[in-house]
């Protein structure tokens, strides 16, 4: 049975949010809203972006792009070593048969 929710209190950018979390993710929870809040202040001190709303679409966006990479990352290093796994095949293959 999963457990209630319990509100947990974070703070980003000094404006503190009440979120309803399940126990077992509350660190996690605690962890995304830490990153979230350095990404907006970093964003706000650039000088760049005006405006809470406009800075978090920002620090949204950036974020996003950054876990989108981090997948496709993720997609080419693997075609790499699949590659890689049967080049090794072939030439395990190719030894073993002499």
């Amino acid at each position: 049975m999963a457990e209630k929710p319990t509100t947990v209190e974070v703070k980003i950018l000094d404006k503190d949010y009440l979120v309803a979390c399940p126990q077992e993710e509350q660190e996690a929870l605690l962890q995304a809203a830490r990153h979230l809040d350095t990404k907006m202040r970093e964003i706000r001190s650039s000088g760049k972006v005006f405006g809470t709303e406009r800075i978090a679409v920002m620090a949204a966006l950036n974020i996003t792009h950054d876990l989108l990479e981090r997948d496709t990352m993720s997609d080419a290093a693997s075609s790499i070593l699949n590659a890689m796994d049967e080049k090794l095949d072939g030439a395990l293959g190719d030894a073993s048969g002499r």
